[in-house]
Parts: structure tokens; sequence; C-alpha cells
């Protein structure tokens, strides 16, 4: 067994480059013992951009690290998974133009996604952004992770065993128990989710704390000072903008993508699989679909994932819409970010 040292020094080397940022961030601010107490830096506000896909966050992001001195926190889910980069339209590195990106290219697609693993590892690095004195952008349209990491929110642990006896129970006997069982200790939630993970999810909180899932979606609270920008999109414009990015992504290879990501376990995962277009795409790698078919029905789901996107995203009055193609754009939303008051510290 190694000693202390051996086990320290095995330990780094296994952490992960948002442990890292965790751990230092850590180090950093940890007070001296007897030094006198040391008011701490005050903060700009987190920015972050939203809007539904295809409404140009990405871009927006990086424009705006460009005008104020700025790095890029990635809050689109799927694009946590390394190789899919053509059907969740990541940015490429020239599209960067040399802005700092995190979180992007963090997971397997055989690795479940974790909001709350997300929310820490966020909040690391919008930490260790604002201590080297630059601005924290977060870009994405995940709406869940985008108020995990700004928001006072939260998460209950999971359980493996518990969540593993209900999926026995959801694999023989169908959604139907499940939702009525969730429908006797949490109403609120059980009327609000149709997906039978998110079913799970819920009743494996509810036997894990005791407490309705529900109860803990709190009221909108900023965890840190933050400005929030959305994108106004014109609705017809952003359905024949999404058509026009499926076709571009079949031609530029998604198949092929996600045939080389079907090689690598995707369907074995929890929720790459499910991401849009690659779903899709399976079935017609198993004989199942045409290309044609698959690419139709991608472009139905983005339409309707960009629809529940702007309901989620409506929701919020904190967030500040501006024109998705103003040409005065990047001028009014950096406007707003400087403008946005920073709190005296506590």
């Amino acid at each position: 067994m190694p000693g202390p040292q051996g086990a320290a020094h095995d330990a780094a080397a296994r952490a992960t480059p948002a442990e890292d940022t965790a751990q230092q961030y850590t180090a950093q601010n940890t007070p001296v013992p007897g030094a006198p107490p040391v008011a701490p830096p005050v903060a700009p506000p987190v920015i972050a951009v939203v809007g539904p896909t295809g409404s140009g966050k990405s871009d927006l992001a990086v424009s705006l690290a460009l005008e104020l001195d700025g790095e890029v926190i990635n809050a689109d889910s799927m694009q946590f998974y390394r190789g899919m980069d053509i059907g969740t339209a990541k940015i490429t590195e020239a599209e960067r133009r040399g802005v700092p990106h995190h979180l992007l290219d963090i997971l397997d697609v055989t690795e479940e996604a974790s909001v709350s693993d997300f929310q820490q590892q966020a909040r690391a690095f919008i930490a260790d952004i604002h201590g080297r004195g630059k601005r924290a952008i977060l870009a994405g349209g995940s709406g869940l992770y985008v108020r995990a990491a700004l928001d006072v929110l939260e998460f209950p642990g999971t359980d493996p065993k518990i969540r593993g006896r209900l999926e026995a129970e959801l694999a023989t006997a169908g959604p139907a128990p499940l939702r009525e069982r969730l429908e006797a200790v949490d109403p609120v939630s059980a009327g609000r989710l149709g997906d039978d993970r998110r079913i799970i999810r819920a009743l494996e909180v509810f036997e894990l704390t005791g407490r309705p899932f529900s109860s803990f979606m709190p009221a909108r609270e900023y965890f840190q000072p933050a400005v929030q920008i959305g994108l106004e999109v014109d609705r017809e414009l952003l359905r024949q903008r999404l058509a026009d990015r499926v076709h571009a992504m079949v031609d530029r290879g998604l198949l092929e993508e996600v045939r080389r990501l079907d090689a690598a376990g995707l369907r074995n995962g929890r929720t790459a699989p499910r991401a849009l277009g690659y779903a899709q795409f399976l079935q017609v790698l198993d004989g199942a679909s045409s290309l044609e078919q698959a690419a139709d029905d991608t472009i139905i789901a983005t339409r309707q994932f960009a629809r529940r996107q702007l309901t989620w995203f409506r929701a919020d009055p904190r967030i500040t819409w501006l024109g998705w193609n103003d040409p005065d754009l990047v001028a009014e939303a950096a406007g707003l970010c400087r403008a946005t008051p920073v709190p005296p510290p506590a």
C-alpha cells in the first residue's frame, strides 16, 4: 500500500482539469492562521448567453470574450462528449478565435452527464477565471445546467441500487406503475415529467431523501452576481435555419460520425445516444431508416427542442433579450455586461 505521499501523488495524477482548478482555487483562498482577515476581491457578474439551439450563442460568447477579455464555459450538455462534433454543432478551433473554452470534450460517450458535477466544475472555472481578472462567460442552451451554474440550486445524491431496482421495474412492468407511484408522492413532478428516465430519477430522489423531487427547484436566486443575455429569434427564420443546419451536418459526415461513435460504445451510454441527430442516425445504421428520413426526423426533433428551450428561458424574467441578427448585437450585449452593477463585498 502506498504511503501518504504516494497516495497524494496518485490522487493528483488522477485529478481532472476541473478538479485541479477547484483545488488550486481552494489553496489560494485558504486564510493563513494568525493573519489579519483580508476582504475577498469583488468579482464581476458572471455572463450567460442563452437561447434556443441555432440562435448564435457560441458566436456571441466568443465576440463578448474578445470585447471584455473573457473566457467561455460550455453549458451545452451534449458538447461535453468527445467525438460528438458535427451533430452538436460544437464550436471549432477556428471559430473560437483564440478564446479559451472550458468543459468541452470532457466525457466519453459511454459516460453519463451529471448536472451536479457540472455545477461544481463550472463554479470552479468561474472562480478561477475571475481570480485572473477576466470575465467568465457561460454559453449554452441546456437550461437546467445554466441554472445549476448561476442559481442557488441544491442537487440530491444518487443511489445505484435504488435506480437499478426502479429500472428493472420499468423493464418488466412499463412506465405506468412508476408514474402512478410518482403521482402519489410528488404530483408536481408527475405532471411535468414525461420522460421515463426522469420519472425514475424523481422516484429515486424521493426514496433517498423523503422529499419530493420538485422541492429541489427553488425560486430563482443567483448564487453570485450574474447577467443573462437571451437571443431573440424570428421563429420562421429559425425553423429554416435549423433545417439548413441539419442538411449541412449530413453533408459534413454526420452518419460517419455516428458510425465511429457507435463503434466506441455510443449505445451503451445513458445520455449521449439520446442527443438530437444521433438517435435518428443510429436508426440508419440499423437499417430501420433512410438517410433522408433520419434527416427529416432530426429536423422535426430539433425544432421541437428549440420550442422547449424558448419556453424554459422565457420563464426567467431576469434574462435580457436582444435580437440575434441585430448589427449592434455585440456592442449592446457588451454594454449590458459592463453596466450590470457589482455589489460590494459582504
